[in-house]
């Protein structure tokens, strides 16, 4: 049910961003005067179609799901001789060459207009996202050199405000990429000064991550963590663990074996990692101190053994709901699209010359495992993912590789400046040279998604 569950949600994705994508194309064509013989979701043998229009354009379904195409009319690949002259104005390549530029640069920008609207939308509506204030902060990790030390409120970085954990997380991963240090304004929670004295700035290094780290959890590596709620105790399971040594629903708990419990989640760490051990642990009832004593039962999760005493522990860090009104939300979705974009180009600019592993390219397999783990979270996530995709497929189809939309408009380009067309034999080598790169990268995404899944 699982992988049914995963093949829908990234079947259902794949035809969101084909459709939009090559909606793009079919407009922009009909607004140039184009005539749109066909309209293909998929590739390969069409398996349905209809005529739809007064131009009867065929609109298709194709036996291969990946992909999808606009068929015009065009001098190339048809015969044209028993057309009359007004159609012949119609065909694709008698058209002008800005004409030509817009019909193909139409469909990716119509994909970073999907992920716009979708994030526009999301902001409108409101998300509920975990807020910036910081875990206790781990000695020697740079966010301690910083100064740093658990419960401070980030309010900004390098002088870009931030409300959510992901914007932090976001802005944190562009200074990582660029190496350079992270200036934070942060809010203490002890202050017992006005609120103008409450931010203070410290710098961050990231000098110790390399872009492999960003694979990774890399703040936690930075010392950066979620702040958690303190370590109460929620329902108690009967004849658990937890029951029989007497804790009760309300009990706050201090310290495990003489060390200091700082939060909810590292008294969740420390049970785990302790199945069969006697652990004592000192806690407040109702304000007065009581210690018990209590064995974590063994148990088996993931092939791992594990401790677990069988009570409820609140873990949920404070949140905020992320909105916005219609036209800030826009601007912010503008922003949020174009800085994914960029991030997008610098991690590829960065495969190339050998600072980012290729290990990051991901194929079908992995892009569907994520649209059915984002499914399974909820709308929101799977939107989100939807967004995050359409910008990536919009920028990879942007770059100058022939048989992408990005060659053609470099060949177009080279028109504008040379004032003839490119040579039909150079324009054949080019498309061999584009197959063979696309193949290339496939092989390699297709590689990394099959080592994902063996290890």
């Amino acid at each position: 049910m699982s992988l049914l569950h995963t093949v829908i949600a990234f079947l259902v994705a794949l035809a969101i961003l084909v459709v939009v994508h090559e909606l793009g194309h079919y407009w922009a064509a009909r607004w140039c005067g184009v005539k749109v013989l066909r309209f293909s979701v998929g590739m390969g043998k069409v398996i349905y179609s209809r005529r739809i229009g007064p131009d009867q354009t065929e609109w298709a379904l194709s036996i291969l799901p990946f992909g999808g195409y606009v068929k015009m009319l065009d001098a190339r690949e048809q015969d044209l001789n028993d057309l009359p002259p007004e159609e012949l104005k119609r065909e694709f390549t008698r058209q002008s060459v800005w004409k030509r530029i817009a019909i193909v640069a139409a469909g990716p920008l119509s994909n970073f207009l999907l992920a716009i609207i979708v994030f526009a939308g999301l902001y409108t509506y409101g998300i509920p996202e975990p807020t910036t204030r910081l875990r206790t902060v781990a000695p020697h990790t740079a966010a301690y050199q910083a100064g740093l030390r658990g419960g401070e409120l980030i309010t900004s970085v390098n002088g870009e405000s931030v409300r959510i954990w992901s914007d932090l997380r976001w802005k944190l991963m562009q200074s990582v990429l660029d190496k350079m240090p992270v200036r934070l304004d942060v809010q203490r929670t002890n202050s017992a000064v006005s609120d103008s004295a409450l931010t203070e700035s410290v710098t961050v290094r990231v000098d110790s991550l390399t872009t492999e780290d960003l694979e990774t959890d890399f703040l936690a590596k930075l010392g950066l963590d979620l702040a958690r709620p303190k370590p109460v105790l929620g329902k108690i399971v009967p004849d658990g663990p937890a029951m029989q040594a007497g804790l009760r629903q309300g009990d706050v708990i201090q310290k495990v074996d003489g060390i200091s419990v700082s939060d909810g989640l590292a008294f969740v760490e420390i049970v785990r990692a302790s199945p069969g051990k006697e652990l004592k642990i000192n806690g407040l009832r109702g304000g007065e101190a009581f210690l018990v004593s209590l064995t974590p039962e063994p148990f088996t999760k993931n092939n791992q053994v594990i401790g677990r005493i069988k009570v409820e522990v609140p873990l949920t860090p404070e949140m905020v709901i992320a909105d916005e009104s219609l036209l800030p939300a826009i601007g912010k979705a503008v922003v949020k699209t174009w800085d994914t974009s960029l991030l997008t180009l610098k991690m590829l600019g960065k495969m190339l010359v050998g600072e980012i592993s290729w290990k990051n390219i991901t194929g079908p397999i992995t892009i569907a495992d994520y649209a059915g783990q984002t499914a399974r979270i909820g709308l929101i996530s799977y939107l989100t993912f939807i967004a995050f995709i359409s910008i990536s497929l919009g920028v990879m189809n942007l770059l100058p590789i022939p048989v992408l939309d990005g060659g053609l408009l470099l060949y177009y380009s080279l028109e504008l400046l040379t004032g003839r067309a490119l040579p039909e034999r150079v324009g054949e080598m080019a498309q061999r040279a584009g197959v063979g790169i696309l193949m290339t990268l496939m092989a390699v995404a297709v590689f990394n998604d099959i080592v994902r899944l063996m290890s």
